[in-house]
């Protein structure tokens, strides 16, 4: 029989309603698990068991009297989850994975923490993540060192890295991540869990920037779809925001067949492609194509320039963002990001003026290449988990976004992107398939992700924690 760290968020939910476990014992048990978890993993900050059983408690009663909270007529009460530490939880300081953050606490819950508050999920605490969101990795000034639950000598991806090992190593069904160039599917595909990139103000945020989304990450397509359902509900203060759409979120049914599908297998930039991860995604586009769906490969229509250009405008952001700080305070922050973000300073205007075309030239070439289609699949990244110790997979500054060029045009279309679990290495670390559809077809991308969840081989047990001496 299951554990109750182990059960889906759906799972947990037939458990309350049927009154065959309780929101306390569940809690309970997944903060056991995690206490087991967590000497070697690091993926949590602020993590508050006594708010959490507090949390617990009120659901309890709430299933007890038949009257459980929901939000958009999805309920999550109960259910344990985590939040990525840039997501202010109100009472908790934002240190955005750096040392150089003051740690004034949040006055109000953020758009996302607010909807799974009202839900009624249990906020077990916070995830980590690098200096200001800006790596592929679990490395940080602020934080202990995150690591990858499959192999603890390997990165669990960033820059939501504490969320992608979380999912993983089983710390409750529900985690809430960011993504401005991949920062919820890299995570995902290196820690084996499913996600979605939603489109481009479908999940309400704050604050809003171009490509910035809140994601969820969980270990089934099932349970990202249930927090779409609440996490896409309206909040004002996000002016990026998309209008509301009540989509049935839980209506996953999907035949492929017929289905236009490109593969892309070549970003065109960045990394060469590790042959584990061309054959798991080529297997993945085989089983689509027996299945009735039509799949043509696609040209890369990403080039170096333009992953560089994008590159250099957010070395530029970062820059004037460092520039702000006192001395002190930029002396503490992670010495590769602050080589990184301080390569961007000092342009001209017009130089950075060319740095944001590129920026509009990926999202133009990438609506344009995908328009044939109904989605693309490709790999989420070139290479699998690497060195945990590393900021990035070349551990070089001059290219550290060269990993991205799958991932990056998605956030610069605004176009919805998941990332599901493939297959694995031989040495049994996991890869991610990317699955994109037209701008707003979140629902649609979902659909089809669901579909091969139920078409792809049998999956690995998931990692346990290693035993006590």
């Amino acid at each position: 029989m299951s554990q109750p760290h182990e059960l889906s968020a759906q799972e947990l939910l037939h458990a309350y309603r049927d009154k065959s476990l309780s929101p306390v014992e569940a809690t309970r048990a997944v903060l056991e698990h995690i206490e087991r978890w967590e000497p070697h993993l690091k993926a949590t900050y602020a993590l508050d068991p006594d708010a959490a059983l507090a949390m617990a408690r009120a659901s309890e009663a709430r299933w007890m009297k038949g009257e459980p909270l929901s939000s958009g007529g999805y309920t999550l009460d109960g259910v344990p989850a985590t939040i990525k530490e840039n997501i202010a939880t109100r009472g908790t300081p934002i240190p955005l994975g750096t040392a150089a953050t003051d740690l004034t606490p949040a006055a109000a819950d953020a758009p996302p923490a607010a909807r799974m508050r009202e839900a009624g999920a249990v906020l077990l605490g916070k995830t980590t993540m690098p200096d200001y969101g800006m790596l592929s990795s679990g490395l940080s000034s602020f934080h202990e060192l995150t690591r990858n639950p499959w192999d603890l000598s390997k990165n669990p991806g960033g820059s939501s890295a504490g969320a992608g090992a979380a999912a993983a190593a089983g710390y409750g069904p529900l985690h809430i991540g960011t993504d401005i160039g991949g920062s919820v599917r890299l995570p995902a595909a290196w820690c084996g869990i499913a996600t979605l990139k939603p489109s481009l103000g479908r999940i309400p945020i704050d604050p809003p920037f171009m490509g910035r989304c809140a994601g969820p990450m969980t270990r089934t397509i099932t349970d990202t779809a249930l927090m779409m359902g609440v996490l896409s509900q309206p909040d004002a203060r996000d002016h990026m925001s998309l209008p509301f759409q009540d989509f049935d979120w839980l209506n996953l049914a999907q035949d492929v067949r017929g289905l236009r599908i490109g593969l892309l297998m070549d970003a065109g930039c960045g990394l060469p492609l590790d042959p584990e991860v061309r054959d798991a995604v080529q297997a993945a586009a085989q089983a689509f194509e027996a299945a009735g769906a039509v799949v043509t490969p696609m040209l890369p229509w990403m080039t170096p320039d333009m992953l560089d250009g994008v590159d250099r405008f957010w070395r530029t952001r970062s820059a004037i963002d460092l520039a702000a700080l006192p001395e002190a305070r930029r002396a503490t922050i992670l010495p590769f990001i602050r080589a990184w973000a301080e390569s961007g300073g000092g342009q001209s205007g017009e130089a950075v003026f060319r740095s944001y075309y590129e920026t509009l030239n990926v999202r133009a070439k990438t609506v344009a290449a995908c328009a044939p289609f109904d989605y693309v699949l490709s790999p989420v990244a070139p290479v699998v988990a690497y060195n945990a110790e590393w900021p990035s997979p070349t551990n070089e500054v001059a290219t550290t976004m060269h990993h991205i060029g799958f991932t990056l045009p998605f956030n610069m279309s605004e176009q919805p992107a998941a990332s599901v679990n493939c297959g694995y290495t031989r040495a049994g670390l996991p890869i991610g398939l990317q699955i994109a559809g037209a701008r707003f077809d979140d629902l649609g991308v979902l659909r089809v992700a669901r579909a091969w969840e139920q078409m792809r081989p049998a999956q690995h047990p998931w990692p346990q924690p290693p035993q006590a001496n």
